[in-house]
């Protein structure tokens, strides 16, 4: 599975159209949504061919460039996923480091947190995986 930008080895992945990296597509609609620029499937819709099996970083840096070209600059960024397995802390700065890298932005600017929930929801029984993204833009 990829995850913020990082191959996990994972006995589960997950089923979408692109890589699936929930992450970075948490972190896309936040910076999409910040800007007033609508969400990734406006931009990348799942019904369009040319984004089947993409690599959501490459996605990262389009929304980055769209942004950009509307006048705001990346302040920050600050992202939360929500899974009770893999564990992550380990990977979590190399995530920083690559999604940092990919916007082009330091990876002090780039907060990336994971939590299990205590086995609570869909995401605490394991069934899947969730992310939660602000971002911070300027003029």
């Amino acid at each position: 599975m990829w995850l913020g930008g990082v191959q996990i080895v994972s006995e589960t992945g997950f089923v979408a159209h692109s890589d699936g990296d929930v992450a970075i597509h948490a972190l896309c609609d936040a910076l999409l949504g910040a800007a007033a620029l609508g969400d990734i499937g406006k931009h990348f819709p799942d019904n369009d061919k040319k984004w089947k099996g993409a690599d959501s970083t490459v996605l990262l840096q389009a929304v980055c460039r769209l942004v950009r070209d509307e006048g705001w600059q990346i302040g920050n960024i600050d992202a939360t996923v929500l899974c009770q397995k893999p564990k992550l802390a380990g990977f979590i700065p190399q995530m920083r480091a690559v999604t940092a890298a990919k916007m082009g932005v330091l990876a002090e600017q780039v907060s990336i947190k994971a939590t299990t929930e205590e086995k609570l929801g869909f995401t605490g029984a394991g069934e899947g995986i969730a992310a939660h993204c602000v971002a911070m833009l300027y003029r």
